[in-house]
């Protein structure tokens, strides 16, 4: 998933609010509040021109933010200067929707100062330095002329030597894992200012001179990028930071991010409890198979050797390297068809899909992700980025396709496409709130897609025990990462542990738990937000299903649960239950 931009929420303070919630926006401390939100929006934008284009907001796409104390002075102030302007709100006065949008407000600007007083990031973190990413946006962008873009690409190219000389200064004792990923990323991404832009040249309308200009300029820019690099790569580094955030950051990090009615403490007890649960219901489905996939062989003692030895027989049936992403674009237009025909959820055909290569500037943290625009580019493309197995050897290559293998495959597609993370954006951008697309909640949206997994198995989709036993082992995934990432930033997991969870409790392929290695040790909290909203999302709705009863309807759950845009589900459940 892109990356969303997240604060913790004050929950208590808006269950006292909801018990007097008022729906109607016409007050006028609500039209005041309104017009501060505009402000709010400009003033963002403004001071982060590149999460601006990415939003589809494309006043400033020539704009290259320098990272230099200058620049973390004039965050730090906008922060504390809007955080004054919201104390002349009463939110009592505020109705539902200004109420939530108040608190994303609040807690994303106290976000600010928490990352950078508290969690300094850019300190230990030398891949948070990436031009790559808002150069290829704005190549690859679909919103103006080819030529209005390559002179924003122009101008914007003149802050990238200062870019790289101002990371420099700021990275003191960065992680060998950070430092790895830095060099990797900036050094794929490049191609951005070499083959793939002089293919643009061509294609433009842009004088010989405009041309040779920007080429000149890419070439300062390649250079940049690989200076920082080998600075990278000569650091002297002889007691880096431990890529562990520790359990006083993280719960501080987990709140702001995940926005959960439940703790670290908590949603780590739950996880480890569906755990055992999904264990059991495997059992029970692996059992039944055992003759159909093993035939008379001995049945061992050990239930998960069990499992796992029926599910590497399922997980032999897998699509080849080749045909990999083709068959991912084979099975958009299925989902998009079962859904239509069970009712589940109205999705707009107007809004494309495109299933694409993952970009170099993207690689090395995920494998299938989703490119969404913002709401001010609603009918700009979504992109579904696939990892390539280009170069991998072929026990690799084969390791990762039994992980993905044909049962697997489709549950990845439901998450990341229909319904899942695509359907769930599109809403999300229709959402009347901005302030709910652009600060959008990655537990929320997380959650979803994995609820969407469920959802649909539950609705008939591919009914088979192997098809539940493969989705069972697909939930594990999320509940693990959960455990796992609780574990190695607060509990210090070793390599070994984590990976003896990954591969003998949640019968991952080798390659699958090496790879999920090696994204705990790059992010933290990001890896929870799947399990708890998922949670969150499904309790809601089996609570609403007890209160309403026979007049209970899935698809209208569904539309109105997703109408509120990407906010913190504990928000969106207090407005659909305060509703009832």
């Amino acid at each position: 998933m892109k990356k969303l931009f997240v604060s913790v929420c004050a929950a208590t303070v808006l269950l006292s609010c909801n018990k007097s919630a008022k729906t109607a926006e016409n007050t006028p401390l609500d039209k005041k509040f309104e017009h501060y939100k505009e402000g709010f929006v400009t003033s963002l934008w403004e001071i982060n021109p590149d999460w601006a284009s990415n939003v589809g907001y494309h006043k400033f796409d020539n704009v290259l933010v320098i990272p230099d104390s200058k620049e973390e002075k004039k965050q730090l102030d906008f922060a504390t200067a809007q955080l004054d302007s919201l104390k002349q709100y009463t939110i009592e006065e505020l109705s539902d929707k200004n109420k939530t949008d108040f608190y994303m407000i609040k807690n994303h600007l106290e976000d600010i100062i928490f990352s950078a007083k508290e969690l300094k990031s850019g300190e230990w973190n030398p891949s948070e330095y990436n031009v790559c990413g808002s150069f290829a946006e704005i190549l690859n962008g679909n919103y103006d002329t080819l030529e209005v873009r390559l002179r924003a690409f122009n101008t914007k190219m003149n802050g990238i030597p200062a870019f790289y000389e101002a990371a420099k200064k700021n990275i003191k004792n960065p992680t060998v894992e950070h430092t790895q990923l830095a060099i990797d990323q900036n050094l794929g991404g490049s191609s951005v200012f070499e083959g793939e832009l002089s293919e643009a040249l061509k294609k433009s309308k842009l004088t010989a001179e405009e041309k040779k200009e920007i080429l000149e300029k890419a070439k300062v820019s390649v250079k940049a990028i690989a200076d920082y690099a080998d600075w990278l790569k000569k650091l002297p580094n002889k007691t880096p930071r431990s890529f562990r955030l520790g359990a006083e950051l993280y719960a501080k990090k987990f709140n702001f991010d995940i926005q959960s009615g439940y703790n670290v403490d908590q949603i780590y007890k739950i996880a480890v409890d569906h755990k055992k649960d999904l264990h059991d219901k495997m059992f029970v489905i692996a059992d039944k198979l055992w003759t159909k996939y093993k035939g008379t062989a001995p049945k061992p003692t050990d239930k998960l050797d069990l499992i796992k030895q029926v599910i590497d027989k399922i997980s032999l049936q897998h699509t080849t390297p080749e045909k990999f992403q083709s068959e991912i674009e084979k099975q958009i237009p299925e989902l998009t068809a079962y859904v239509k025909a069970k009712d589940l959820l109205y999705i707009d055909p107007s809004k494309p899909l495109v299933v694409r290569k993952e970009p170099a500037y993207m690689a090395g943290v995920a494998g299938a992700s989703i490119s969404a625009p913002g709401p001010y580019d609603k009918n700009a493309n979504t992109y579904y980025n696939v990892g390539s197995m280009s170069g991998w050897t072929a026990e690799n290559a084969e390791s990762y396709l039994r992980e993905y293998n044909d049962y697997i495959l489709q549950i990845l597609n439901i998450h990341e496409a229909v319904p899942g993370h695509y359907t769930q954006l599109v809403y999300s951008n229709q959402s009347p709130s901005i302030i709910k697309s652009i600060l959008g909640n990655g537990a929320m949206v997380e959650g979803w897609a994995v609820y969407a997994e469920k959802m649909m198995l539950e609705s008939g989709y591919k009914n088979s025990d192997e098809m539940w036993l493969m989705y069972y082992k697909w939930n594990l995934r999320a509940t693990c990462n959960t455990i796992l990432d609780i574990s190695v930033h607060t509990k210090n997991m070793s390599k070994e542990a984590a990976l003896d969870l990954l591969i003998k409790e949640a019968f991952q392929q080798q390659a699958e738990a090496d790879g999920k290695w090696k994204r705990v040790t790059l992010s933290q909290v990001q890896l929870c937000s799947y399990f708890t909203g998922y949670t969150e999302i499904y309790n809601l709705r089996e609570e609403l299903k007890k209160q309403q009863g026979k007049d209970f309807n899935l698809k209208q759950f569904h539309e109105k649960f997703l109408s509120f845009g990407s906010a913190p589900v504990k928000y969106i459940k207090e407005l659909m239950l305060s509703k009832e």
